[in-house]
């Protein structure tokens, strides 16, 4: 088991700040709206000319839409009612291509905005979604050991698509709106009486602040909502990946009823949204259709006294109809935006975890002084603890010579395996220092560590793709040959031939379509076509048979001599012929030699080897006398 919170008091002042959730959600930061566009800005602001074109064509199709009906008014004010036919002569030619003229530039000038604004949107979206992508990889092991992929990736998808719904709104509803809003205001106000632009703007109004305040009570139960949804797929997720331990254990009528549980109180928080959303429209059609009628009713009354003509009554009814329907879909609109910022916010959320484990400023390369045989690695005086509470290493010196192998055994939680986890800086440690060639770990770049040191862990996990494809992950400019002489070199070449598909098997998700021993041996093919200057074998072996072991072992030995190389093994047998054999026991190393030393010491080491033979000679027993 990995802790979650790193004994160091600036991580714990961290996580004090911004506390994760159990579940694996991100942390509730819940900025307000104009920091969450704030963040979004710079990636919309890429395309400096495209968007203030757009805006400029946004103004100029409500200038034209506003034209519309105007014109019209025009037109009817010309007829004279008394006769279809004289009316149909003396309707202006101009008004009529002046009306089909400005709706055509409506559609032009909205068009144009859309086609102009495309790349924009699109540009933000990949560019948010490929540095969260990149931040989510530069996280420590602990941030990821802590949290559940489900939930992080829907937060993700969630995220980078309230960004398409976030501008699309804003561009193409909310500020065309109020666009309109002010050209129609100005014009009542200018050209009628007051009363017209009065009753418009108490209307816009009572409508906007209702709006705003049911709506922001609605956002917290969409927030509940999100929360509700992301931990359903994590338990589907989790299910899923989890597959054969759940039919191990027959637990599918479980695992259905965790998930139903939370479907449950997804479908709660739902019913609930939805009745409140009811309540909204409903409030929303009362305070359109009470603006509606005085409108009506005070151009009526102008028509009856002569002070308004029937054009102006229709130009007047028109217009509201225009503001109306955008203004019928603002509630809408404003949900959507305010859910689509709660979604945004939540994955910059991600953007703001802390790295934990960064590349210091003047971090350089690691240079390894003779790539053939491998670095000199030294563990000086190492304290690491993954919580405060519990030390998984006490003043560990080691020492790896250039070319050697040392092999690291001991019990179970003795802090094998932390070494390696500490080699690959996946956590710094909390005192002492770790020296490759003479170089401290901190002031080097972890792509160059990271490209210098191979692993096969005991824990094998592949990509949900080919056989090939796993290989040369190690190095993916590799050519066919070099896959395939990486996969006879560890014993693969063979089990690959049976295979209809060959390399290009699929692998399944996360390899299982393949046996424990298939796996190793793939995940060892991999880490020997990367062709590191140091290796480290976790339990290397350890799903292997006996005999595709010691054939394989013989490979290692071959692979590792010369070479610098640590081996952490349970099994004695494999480690034999290591330079210098290191034994743990709760993280301090109480003996340290070659095998015929440690034999003769007659300490842990021997004890540890001697248990292991009769264990050995019991199973063979065993397997003769069936």
């Amino acid at each position: 088991m990995r802790p979650t919170q790193d004994s160091t008091s600036k991580l714990s002042a961290e996580n004090e700040v911004k506390p994760h959730d159990k579940r694996g959600s991100p942390p509730n930061y819940h900025r307000s709206d104009w920091q969450v566009i704030k963040d979004l800005l710079p990636y919309l602001m890429a395309y400096k000319g495209r968007v203030a074109l757009a805006l400029i064509f946004m103004v100029a199709a409500k200038f034209a839409n506003l034209g519309v009906p105007i014109i019209l008014k025009d037109m009817i004010d010309t007829l004279d009612v008394s006769s279809v036919t004289q009316a149909a002569l003396v309707v202006p030619i101009g008004l009529v291509l002046g009306y089909g003229a400005l709706r055509l530039m409506t559609g032009i000038f909205t068009e144009l905005r859309e086609a102009l604004f495309a790349r924009v949107t699109q540009h933000a979206v990949r560019q948010i979604a490929l540095n969260v992508f990149n931040h989510l990889h530069r996280l420590s092991l602990r941030f990821h050991l802590g949290r559940q992929t489900g939930g992080v990736s829907r937060d993700i998808e969630r995220g980078t698509r309230a960004i398409q719904t976030l501008v699309s709104f804003s561009l193409y509803s909310i500020f065309p709106t109020f666009v309109e809003f002010s050209l129609v205001l100005g014009y009542l106000w200018y050209f009628y009486d007051i009363w017209f632009s009065l009753i418009t703007l108490i209307s816009l109004m009572l409508y906007i602040i209702f709006t705003v305040i049911i709506t922001e009570w609605r956002t917290k139960l969409r927030r509940t909502m999100n929360e509700l949804d992301s931990r359903a797929n994590q338990k589907a997720v989790d299910s899923l990946l989890n597959f054969e331990t759940v039919k191990y254990f027959a637990n599918e009528r479980f695992e259905a009823q965790r998930y139903d549980d939370s479907l449950q109180s997804y479908q709660k928080a739902a019913i609930l949204s939805q009745k409140t959303l009811a309540a909204l429209n409903l409030g929303q059609q009362v305070i359109i259709t009470v603006g509606l009628v005085l409108i009506i009713w005070r151009a009526a009354t102008g028509v009856a006294d002569g002070s308004m003509t029937l054009g102006d009554l229709v130009l007047v009814n028109t217009l509201m109809l225009q503001l109306y329907i955008p203004l019928n879909f603002l509630g809408m609109v404003y949900r959507e935006f305010k859910q689509s910022t709660a979604d945004i916010d939540r994955m910059f959320g991600l953007l703001n975890e802390n790295e934990e484990i960064a590349d210091s400023a003047n971090a350089k390369p690691l240079i390894i002084k003779n790539p053939v045989i491998g670095p000199k690695v030294v563990f000086e005086n190492v304290r690491f603890s993954y919580e405060a509470k519990r030390t998984i290493l006490e003043d560990l010196s080691l020492t790896i010579e250039a070319g050697t192998t040392t092999a690291v055994v001991g019990r179970t939680g003795a802090g094998k395996s932390t070494l390696s986890r500490l080699l690959f800086r996946f956590y710094d440690i909390q005192s002492g220092r770790l020296l490759i060639d003479g170089q401290d770990i901190r002031d080097i770049t972890q792509a160059s560590l990271r490209q210098a040191v191979g692993i096969v862990p005991q824990d094998t996990v592949l990509f949900n793709d080919t056989i090939a494809y796993n290989i040369r992950y190690g190095k993916p400019q590799a050519t066919d040959a070099e896959v395939r002489e990486a996969a006879r070199a560890a014993q693969l070449d063979s089990f690959i031939a049976q295979l209809p598909d060959g390399y290009e098997t699929s692998v399944g998700e996360r390899g299982l379509k393949l046996s424990g021993g298939e796996k190793q041996r793939l995940a060892i093919a991999r880490t020997l076509l990367k062709h590191p200057a140091m290796l480290i074998f976790d339990e290397a072996t350890s799903a292997l048979d006996s005999r595709t072991e010691r054939a394989l072992q013989e490979e290692l030995t071959k692979l590792a001599r010369n070479r610098t190389t640590l081996i952490i093994a349970h099994r004695l047998s494999t480690v034999v012929n290591a330079d210098q054999i290191i034994v743990m026991d709760q993280g301090r190393i109480v003996e340290r030699g070659t095998h015929q030393t440690l034999l003769n010491a007659s300490e842990t080491y021997a004890n540890m080897w001697s248990m292991q033979q009769r264990q050995t000679e019991s199973v063979n027993r065993s397997l003769t006398e069936e």
